[in-house]
């Protein structure tokens, strides 16, 4: 092809996307992969990694953990690239899931698309609340022994910190520099975690790592895991997160793709297994309350997490800001302007009121993560995305290729109702043994 072709060609897709960024409040083509990338990797190494040796480790055992991490992470780099070559479906740029739910399926899958959406993002961001509600009652406890402040409160003062950031970055690319300072706080946390964990297992006894529980208990909470397994990796929200890239986008989301799953699972998959190491089957579910070392180290690193889960979460929220500006058409002009600023505080800090209410009632971390992955990771990443990958690129697909898609489409699907069934039944279980607003 010609330099006068290519250069045509970037100037109408340029063009493409001037005339689309007036669908959205938002911004969107600005930035380069490297910064898409450093977002999905805040994902994947946010504080949730803190509580994959208690969650996934625990509950399979050194074979099937180590198994199952390295075989989802391969899927779900499979299922994401599927999806982020559908971006341009059709000949225009699809910059919301649901968006190109609707083009291949129709006005019906469009709303279905998005309410499985909105459930994913509102339990991933109602879990980064209770995150960091656990980090910092684990800083009072360092301190204080009286019991005085309890984990409820805690996330009362997550959920307002992070309405005070909602309101000053008005859009996924907005953030920037705090990518960096996210990367930086997870390195903390994890390096922390993975050093005192490294030093408790050379200096304790052999550990215990037999899977806990009875048979039927091993069974649900096995599957519980493997949902947490799809759930460590997946957004549900690739669409959005392609659409803040450069063109070419397809080229451009691979790149971010290749660097979320080669370079930035490495610290997840670190502090994981080396938390289980050293604990075995008696892992906490928020490994920083396992480690034993310094106060000074352990207030660092949960203060690290705390403040890498108020940014992780922005993330996570930014759809539904999307939804809230464009439709309202608050997110055009200065974005501190009084006009925009006063509907952020508003609007946004309603959403975070009801996503903290949620958390200090039902603050089962594990539980959140199992169900966020059987309800709604399990249906958008991997049945949605290979089915729509059918039904767009039906003729140009071998026999063999529209079996194997149709085999991903049906397993799992039939894995997300097992793993929901078995979510919901680790809520009532744990609804019994800890009351609502409970102080764990």
């Amino acid at each position: 092809m010609s330099t006068t072709a290519i250069e045509i060609g970037e100037e109408e897709e340029a063009k493409l996307d001037e005339i689309l960024s007036e669908d959205t409040a938002h911004q969107i083509s600005h930035d380069p992969w490297y910064q898409v990338g450093f977002v999905l990797t805040t994902g994947v190494n946010s504080a949730y990694v803190l509580g994959y040796s208690g969650s996934i480790m625990v509950h399979l055992g050194w074979i099937a953990g180590v198994i199952g991490l390295l075989l989802a992470a391969a899927i779900s780099l499979y299922a994401n690239a599927l999806l982020a070559r559908l971006h341009e479906a059709g000949g225009k740029r699809r910059i919301r899931y649901r968006d190109l739910a609707g083009y291949i399926y129709g006005r019906k899958m469009y709303a279905l698309t998005w309410a499985l959406q909105y459930v994913n993002l509102f339990m991933i961001n109602t879990g980064y609340i209770i995150l960091a509600g656990q980090a910092l009652k684990a800083i009072y406890v360092l301190y204080r022994d009286d019991d005085m402040l309890k984990l409820p409160y805690c996330i009362v003062i997550s959920g307002f910190v992070c309405a005070l950031f909602a309101f000053g970055i008005p859009h996924l690319s907005a953030l920037r520099i705090w990518l960096g300072f996210s990367t930086m706080f997870s390195f903390v946390y994890i390096l922390v975690a993975f050093a005192l964990s490294t030093r408790d297992g050379i200096n304790t006894a052999p550990r215990d790592y037999s899977i806990p529980g009875s048979y039927s208990g091993k069974i649900f909470n096995i599957i519980g895991a493997v949902a947490s397994l799809v759930f460590a990796y997946n957004t549900g929200m690739l669409p959005e997160i392609q659409a803040t890239v450069k063109p070419p986008v397809i080229n451009n989301m691979e790149k971010a793709l290749l660097f979320q799953f080669t370079i930035g699972v490495l610290p997840l998959y670190a502090v994981t297994f080396m938390g289980y190491w050293a604990y075995g089957s008696s892992t906490s579910t928020y490994l920083l309350n396992s480690v034993n070392g310094p106060v000074w180290v352990k207030t660092a690193a949960n203060i690290a997490a705390f403040f890498q889960t108020v940014i992780a979460l922005h993330i996570f929220a930014s759809p539904m800001y999307e939804y809230l500006d464009t439709k309202y058409e608050r997110g055009r002009g200065n974005a501190f302007s009084f006009h925009n600023l006063s509907f952020r505080v508003c609007v946004r800090g309603g959403y975070l009121t009801v996503n903290t209410f949620v958390a200090a009632v039902l603050p089962f971390l594990g539980d959140f993560m199992s169900l966020t992955g059987a309800l709604s990771t399990f249906p958008l990443t991997f049945v949605l995305a290979n089915h729509m990958y059918l039904k767009v690129k039906k003729n140009k697909l071998s026999g063999l290729e529209k079996a194997w898609h149709w085999l991903n489409v049906v397993g799992f699907s039939c894995l997300s109702v097992a793993a929901a069934v078995a979510a919901l039944r680790l809520i009532v279980v744990d609804s019994k043994t800890y009351h609502l607003f409970a102080d764990l």
